[in-house]
């Protein structure tokens, strides 16, 4: 096999998973460790995947977006502790905005039981939270995105511009300190964009697998959060490097 042809399957293989071995790659392939490290090389390289702890990272990208299914599954436990340590940064908050993705679905199981106003461009958030008593939810129209089921176009923004949100809870695919905030899809960058204009608040919450990467379109700066949420694998000292840039970054 091609070292691009072998590298197209790498991808494949980190993408259909949402993170792989080096080890499962030199099985699946059959091919030497030092071959599969120089084919990551190359694939890190060009944007397309990161490494961190022996394993790869596919990253989103202009052409590659993972669907809900694969955010199911992948970093569980993580996304887990990651969205019980957001809902801690509530403190009195009256209005919510919650951002469409996996994550922020932990966080709206997580809402403590009081009156609030939640905004989300989310289908799976609102049908979740409209039967409980204690929420006002407000769904964003516009054009629903079949892979994440979240709202986005024109109509959500137009939308979402009129409110003002409290404390915002905000998701991207990639976040570095160069960068930003970044997302494959600029009609899911302009809502993002307009929940960070529109929020007193802003609590970023991500894996640490998202960071030091970038994917298509920015959103927002890291001195735009007042909050970064991550796991424990993001090392001290890189979390304090994001935490120079202005927001409180926590390690759970």
């Amino acid at each position: 096999m091609i070292p691009k042809e072998r590298q197209r399957q790498v991808l494949e293989i980190a993408r259909a998973r949402g993170s792989v071995a080096v080890a499962d790659l030199v099985e699946a392939l059959d091919v030497s460790v030092e071959t599969i490290r120089r084919d990551l090389t190359v694939l890190e390289t060009h944007g397309l995947i990161r490494r961190a702890y022996g394993q790869a990272f596919p990253v989103e990208t202009a052409a590659y977006e993972s669907n809900l299914e694969t955010r199911e599954v992948s970093h569980v436990d993580e996304k887990r502790r990651i969205a019980a340590e957001a809902v801690r940064h509530l403190d009195d908050a009256e209005t919510l905005f919650i951002d469409e993705g996996f994550t922020p679905q932990m966080i709206a199981r997580g809402l403590p039981d009081r009156r609030m106003r939640v905004v989300t461009a989310s289908l799976p958030i609102a049908s979740m939270l409209a039967d409980r008593e204690a929420f006002s939810v407000y769904l964003l129209g516009g054009r629903v995105r079949g892979n994440t089921l979240g709202t986005v176009d024109h109509w959500a923004v137009e939308m979402l511009s009129n409110f003002v949100i409290d404390v915002a809870f905000i998701g991207a695919n990639a976040i570095s300190r160069e960068r930003g905030l970044t997302t494959p899809d600029p009609a899911v960058a302009e809502v993002k964009k307009t929940a960070v204009r529109v929020s007193r608040r802003r609590v970023f919450t991500g894996v640490s697998a998202k960071f030091a990467v970038s994917s298509f379109c920015h959103f927002a700066d890291v001195a735009d959060l007042d909050v970064v949420v991550s796991d424990r694998k993001l090392s001290q000292s890189e979390a304090d490097r994001y935490a120079a840039l202005g927001p409180t970054v926590v390690r759970v």
